[in-house]
């Protein structure tokens, strides 16, 4: 399986998706320009964290016009995998391929901190790995990363399972105890209708490597890897 990380101007954790693609995974992994126009040679695409652009305007905003973006809505059109983390996860929402908005968080501060993050459906290669409602501990670092949109498109990610991840206590109670930036449903990360498509704002990279002294987010990475993997045997 082969990986491309998106480098943006601005973009801080692409080093740290690589070492665990490529270092702890053993997975081929190239860094990605944004302004390339052929990404033709890869399986799955990641779309970093970090301040794309100083996050000038809003997060995302700038960056959606980036010449890899119309490659990246093919990509996802075409089934493959697009996981976007943190200013990822915005950009995704900025281009259209995950529905809703991050915005500022509800005290307007920016958080930098480890939450329990409850795992709402284990169906899909992103969570497979996982029990229904496992609680991990995922680290988050974000200023807009409360999740916004309206009743209606609430509605449909909740019937269609498309709400991967839910803010909660260390307990697994979903709650506004649990909910550190505000988000609508407590809502940490979302699919497309697909699955193909992931955001999410907690960062699985920073939480897969035993030097850390954590490794919940791994098994995110690995699920995708097990999944291509059954289907090319």
């Amino acid at each position: 399986m082969k990986f491309g990380i998106i480098v943006f101007p601005g973009s801080n954790c692409d080093r740290d998706l690589a070492t665990v693609t490529q270092g702890l995974l053993n997975q081929p992994t190239r860094m990605v320009w944004h302004q390339e126009t052929d990404i033709s040679d890869l399986d799955v695409v990641l779309i970093p964290g970090g301040f794309s652009y100083g996050d000038y305007l809003r997060c995302g905003a700038i960056a959606r016009f980036s010449r890899v973006m119309e490659q990246i809505i093919i990509h996802a059109n075409q089934g493959k995998w697009v996981l976007g983390i943190c200013n990822g996860f915005q950009i995704l929402t900025e281009i259209g391929l995950l529905p809703g908005a991050l915005i500022r968080n509800r005290d307007l501060h920016f958080i930098c901190d480890q939450v329990p993050v409850r795992v709402e459906n284990n169906h899909l290669p992103w969570t497979n790995e996982y029990k229904p409602n496992q609680v991990m501990t995922l680290p988050i670092a974000h200023g807009e990363g409360r999740y916004y949109a309206d009743q209606d498109t609430l509605k449909t990610l909740e019937d269609n399972g498309q709400i991967l991840f839910r803010y909660c206590t260390a307990t697994g109670e979903i709650s506004e105890v649990g909910n550190p930036n505000g988000s609508l449903n407590n809502i940490a990360g979302i699919s497309n209708q697909k699955g193909n498509v992931c955001g999410m704002m907690p960062h699985p990279e920073r939480a897969s490597d035993p030097l850390l002294g954590t490794t919940d987010g791994r098994a995110l990475f690995e699920g995708l890897i097990e999944a291509q993997f059954s289907i090319t045997v």
